[in-house]
This record gives structure tokens, C-alpha cells and sequence, in this order.
């Protein structure tokens, strides 16, 4: 088994796992378009790609019919919800999403069509590997992840074993510089989950991870990490005790100072990987002093968004 490595002298920063985004509105639930700025389909264009599905949005009057059909089945769901819980009943196993919203501030690209490609030839977004589309790679077969380093977006790919969650064996499959990334939109319509990333070439993706803090962060913020040097002795010795304490192969502590003063100390290592989950990073936060605080010391600022 061999994990994706960077260079020797390039950072790895983050892992997360990654796929092409699925429509969630009616007319386009379940489906994806790959499309060029004329809006028109060219998966059958896209090189060493194999044919997948052909998709058709549904057409008005079933997704009227369809959007009626589910308000009623929402109406019943909510009143079940409101007498098991006025009788007692277990509601534990209900959940909803924390910052998905059900609405859309995108008609086009969400509601009327969905495209999760958008690419003329030789754009960058058109060389995006074909293992990324859930109708072409299956999840329960295989697997695909970004990595984020100082330099580069990476997506790798890897045979998924059911129950195996630290089987991971690379196929390196695409990677494109970080100067090449325009701009990062969180999508959260829907689930929440989807990522816009647009390119200087005016090509874009939508992607989509459970993990998406993991994928967009150090796309977002900058890469203004701490020299160890720069550190105070006590600080120094605060973040390198906290790296030894984690896996063996762990990465030199990544230090950020937050708004509050306090700083992060996020550790990395290759053996973490998971296969589901990619890598969540090990982190805490230390004060000024040096002294690594309990959670319940944290400021707002000090916890991750």
C-alpha cells in the first residue's frame, strides 16, 4: 500500500474526501452535466473518459407534480414528528443539516440545470479526472480525495474495501497549482456539502465532500503559518511536544495565531489517513504563555468554522 506523498519540500496540509456534486432540486435530483459556457453537454468530448449516463432534467408539470407530492409527504412527516414527540416517541434517529438551506440563490446552475463541469477544450477543469463522477466510479468500489499542500491541489483516487478504513493505495489521477485557483464558493444549497472552484481561466467544478472544512480551508484563508523559530522557547516547546504526542510519522506542527491572540497547532501524518474520512488533523490551541488550553478556555475565535 502506498499514501499519496508530496515533495520533500512542499507541506501537506489537508486530505478530505471528494466527488462531483449531485443535483438536489427536483427537476435535476440525482443528475449531473458536464457542460462548455455554451451550455452545451460534452462528456462524450472529455478524453479517456468512459460513456456514462445520459441525463434529461425533468420537465415542469412532473416537477410540479413531484413538488406537490413531497410537500404532502413533509406535511405528514412533520405532524408523525409532532405526535410521537407529544407521546414520548424516540426522535432520535432525526436529524437535519446545520448549514444546508433549501434556498437557492443560483437558478441556473441549480435549479434549471446543474452543471459540475464547466470547460472549454484545454481548460483546466476539462482535464479533471473521470473518477470523480459517482455514475463512473462507484463509491463502493472505489474512492477519490483531494489534497491541499502549499503548492498544489492533488485528487488521488484508491480500491475502497468496505471495513478497511486505513487500506489506502494511490493512484495519483490530477493536480493543478494553487496560483491556478481563482476563487473557492461554499455552495450550501441543499446539503451543504458542495464547493465551487473556479479557475483563471474562467473554468470551474462544483465538488462535493462530507468533509468539506477539511477541502476548502487552506484554499480560502491564507497559508500564513508560523515559523517554529518565530515562536517564543515556550511556545516552540508547547507545539513540538503536541507532534511528538501524535503518530510517529507525524509532519512539523502547522502554528496560526487566531484574532483572540491564542494560537493553533494542527498536526498532520500520512499514517492518519482514513479512507472514508480523509485526514481530520490533530490540533488544540495554546494561549501566549504557551500553555495549551482546555476547550473549555477557548474563545469564539479559537474554534474551527
Amino acid at each position: 500500500m502506498s499514501v499519496w506523498e508530496p515533495e520533500p519540500d512542499e507541506i501537506f496540509i489537508a486530505r478530505a474526501p471528494v466527488t462531483f456534486a449531485t443535483g438536489a432540486a427536483t427537476r435535476v435530483s440525482g443528475m449531473r452535466w458536464f457542460r462548455d459556457p455554451e451550455r452545451n453537454d460534452i462528456q462524450s468530448e472529455l478524453v479517456g473518459w468512459p460513456e456514462g449516463p445520459t441525463y434529461a432534467a425533468h420537465s415542469v408539470g412532473g416537477t410540479a407534480a413531484r413538488t406537490t407530492a413531497k410537500g404532502v409527504a413533509t406535511v405528514v412527516g412533520v405532524a408523525v414528528l409532532a405526535f410521537l414527540s407529544a407521546h414520548g416517541g424516540n426522535l432520535s434517529g432525526f436529524s437535519g443539516s446545520e448549514r444546508g438551506t433549501d434556498t437557492s440563490d443560483d437558478q441556473a446552475d441549480e435549479i434549471d440545470d446543474f452543471p459540475v463541469m464547466w470547460a472549454e477544450p484545454g481548460s483546466i477543469a476539462r482535464a479533471l479526472p473521470w473518477q470523480l463522477d459517482p455514475s463512473r466510479s462507484s463509491e463502493k468500489r472505489y474512492r477519490t480525495h483531494a489534497v491541499i499542500t502549499d503548492r498544489r491541489l492533488v485528487i488521488v483516487g484508491f480500491p475502497y474495501i468496505k471495513g478497511h478504513h486505513y487500506r489506502v493505495d494511490d493512484d495519483f489521477l490530477w493536480a493543478t497549482p494553487r496560483s491556478t485557483i481563482e476563487k473557492i464558493e461554499l455552495r450550501d444549497f441543499k446539503s451543504g456539502q458542495d464547493t465551487k472552484i473556479a479557475f483563471t481561466d474562467g473554468s470551474w467544478c462544483r465538488l462535493s465532500s462530507m468533509n468539506r472544512e477539511r477541502l476548502t480551508r487552506y484554499l480560502i484563508e491564507p497559508l500564513d503559518f508560523i515559523p517554529l523559530d518565530a515562536l517564543t522557547p515556550a511556545q516552540r516547546n508547547t507545539a513540538e511536544a503536541f507532534a511528538v504526542a501524535q503518530a510517529p510519522d507525524a509532519e512539523l506542527p502547522l502554528v496560526k495565531r487566531n484574532s483572540c491572540g491564542c494560537f493553533r497547532v494542527e498536526v498532520v501524518a500520512l499514517s492518519a489517513v482514513d479512507a472514508v474520512f480523509g485526514h481530520s488533523g490533530l490540533d488544540m490551541v495554546m494561549d501566549a504563555n504557551g500553555t495549551e488550553l482546555k476547550l473549555t478556555e477557548y474563545h469564539p475565535e479559537d474554534f474551527l468554522t
